[in-house]
C-alpha cells in the first residue's frame, strides 16, 4: 500500500524543485549559469535579461470572431500580452537576432525578458500551478472528473490577473487556438506530429501527479494517459508515462529506492541522436521551426540498441549533461538524465533537485518530474524548503486534502 507521506513527499517535491529551478530555465549555455548563479543552491528571484530568452514575439493567433460568436474566451495572455505576437494584439519589441543555444529568433539584449519575468525567490511557475488547480479540482469533486478539470483549466487561464507567470508552454496556447475555432474541449490537444514541441516534459507533470490517487499502476498508467491525451497528443510522453507511473508507484511502495531505479534503468531505451549533435542541428538549421517533419520525427523518435543500463556506471555530469543528453524539453532525453541524478546521488533529495536545478535547459518541467520521484523515496523533506515556497500554507492545505483521496 502507498505510503500517504511519502505521496505527500513526491508532491513537496515537484513545487520545491520548480521553484529552485524557475530562475535558471532555459539557460543552456552553463557559462552563463555560472555567471548569473554561481551555483545555484537556494531559491532566487527571475533575473533580467536572460541571455538565452526567445520569448518574446511567440505566437498566439486564436480565432477571434468564431470565439465571440461561441462565447468562448480567448485571452490567455492579460498582461503579459506585450511578449506575444497575436491576432489581437502588435508586438512592440523586435525580434531580430539568430542567438543562443539553437540560434532561434529573438529581441537584443535589453529586451530579452525572463520566461518568468518579475516571479520572485519561491514563486512557482504556471506549469506548477496548473497541477494546484488539477489537485484543487480533484479536491472539490473528492474524485478526478475530467470535465470539471478542463472547466477548471480554462476558467483559469482565462481569468484576469491568476497567473502571474508570463511564459505560457506552446501546448497552451495551441490548445486555446483549437478552443476558439469550437473543437470541443477534450479534442483541442495539439498534435506532436504537426508541432514538435508538444512532445515535451510539460505533458508528463499533470498525469504523473494523477496517477497517485489510484492503488495499482496498472490503473494509474491509463488515467496518467487518458489526462495526459486532453492537452499532449503525444508518442514520445505516453512512451515517458508508461516507465515513469509505474516508477512513482514502485517508489512508493519501495524500501530500498536504489534497488527500484536500477531496474528502471535497464529498461531505459538511448535516442539515437546524441545531445550535443541534437544542438548543432537545431543551430545550423536557425531553429528548430526550419527542420522538415519527417526529419524531426527521426531525430526523436529513433532509438540506439543501448539502455541507460550500459553507460550508468561511467557516467558523469560532464558526459552526460548535453553532451549525451540535451537540456531541451524532449522526454528521450530528460528520463534518461531525471535517472542519472537519482542514482548518482542515491536519491539524497536536496542534492538532486538542485544538480537538475543547475543543468539549466528544461529544467523547471524536467525537475517537477524529479522532484515527483525524489520526494517518493524520501521520509522527511528540509522543513525550510517547504516553507521558502511563497504560498507554502495553501500548497500545504492542497496536498493534505488531496492526498486523503489517494488512500
Amino acid at each position: 500500500m502507498k505510503d500517504s507521506n511519502k505521496i505527500k513527499n513526491a508532491l513537496w517535491g515537484l513545487f520545491i524543485s520548480d521553484s529552485l529551478c524557475m530562475p535558471a530555465h532555459w539557460y543552456y549555455k552553463r557559462e552563463y549559469l555560472k555567471k548569473e548563479f554561481g551555483t545555484i543552491t537556494g531559491y532566487n528571484d527571475a533575473p533580467h535579461p536572460h541571455p538565452e530568452s526567445f520569448m518574446v514575439g511567440n505566437t498566439y493567433f486564436p480565432d477571434t470572431q468564431t470565439a465571440k460568436k461561441l462565447n468562448r474566451p480567448y485571452d490567455i495572455l492579460h498582461k503579459h500580452i506585450k511578449f506575444y505576437n497575436t491576432s489581437y494584439s502588435h508586438l512592440n519589441i523586435n525580434t531580430k537576432v539568430h542567438d543562443g543555444e539553437h540560434a532561434n529568433l529573438m529581441p537584443t539584449l535589453d529586451e530579452r525578458y525572463h520566461y518568468h519575468h518579475g516571479l520572485k525567490a519561491g514563486e512557482n511557475t504556471l506549469g506548477a500551478n496548473l497541477v494546484r488547480v488539477l489537485l484543487r479540482s480533484v479536491i472539490k469533486n473528492s474524485a478526478y472528473d475530467q470535465d470539471s478539470f478542463l472547466d477548471d483549466f480554462i476558467l483559469y487561464m482565462t481569468s484576469t490577473d491568476t497567473n502571474s507567470d508570463p511564459y505560457l508552454e506552446i501546448y497552451i496556447r495551441d490548445w486555446f487556438e483549437n478552443y476558439s475555432k469550437g473543437v470541443a474541449p477534450e479534442l483541442c490537444a495539439p498534435s506532436q506530429i504537426q508541432r514538435w514541441s508538444i512532445g515535451s516534459h510539460g505533458g508528463i507533470i499533470r498525469p504523473l501527479v494523477l496517477s497517485l490517487t489510484e492503488q495499482s499502476s496498472y490503473q494509474a498508467l491509463g488515467v496518467a494517459i487518458s489526462h495526459q491525451q486532453l492537452t499532449h497528443n503525444s508518442r514520445n510522453v505516453s512512451s515517458a508515462l508508461g516507465l515513469l507511473v509505474p516508477l512513482l508507484s514502485n517508489l512508493l511502495e519501495s524500501g530500498n529506492p536504489m534497488d527500484t531505479i536500477l531496474e528502471y534503468i535497464k529498461n531505459t531505451p538511448l535516442i539515437k541522436i546524441h545531445g550535443e549533435d541534437l544542438s548543432k542541428i537545431y543551430f545550423e538549421s536557425k531553429g528548430p521551426g526550419n527542420i522538415p517533419k519527417d526529419k524531426m520525427w527521426e531525430i526523436h523518435t529513433h532509438y540506439s540498441d543501448e539502455y541507460l543500463s550500459d553507460i550508468i556506471d561511467d557516467a558523469t555530469d560532464e558526459n552526460m549533461i548535453t553532451t549525451r543528453f540535451a537540456t531541451a524539453c524532449y522526454p528521450e532525453h530528460g528520463v534518461p538524465l531525471i535517472l542519472y541524478f537519482l542514482h548518482k546521488n542515491r536519491f539524497d533529495f536536496t542534492a538532486s533537485l538542485l544538480d537538475n536545478a543547475n543543468a539549466g535547459g528544461d529544467n523547471v518541467h524536467r525537475g517537477m518530474i524529479l522532484g515527483l520521484l525524489a520526494g517518493a523515496a524520501t521520509d522527511e523533506i528540509p522543513e525550510s524548503l517547504k516553507t521558502g515556497l511563497r504560498e507554502y500554507e495553501k500548497i500545504n492545505q492542497e496536498i493534505n486534502a488531496f492526498v486523503k483521496l489517494c488512500q
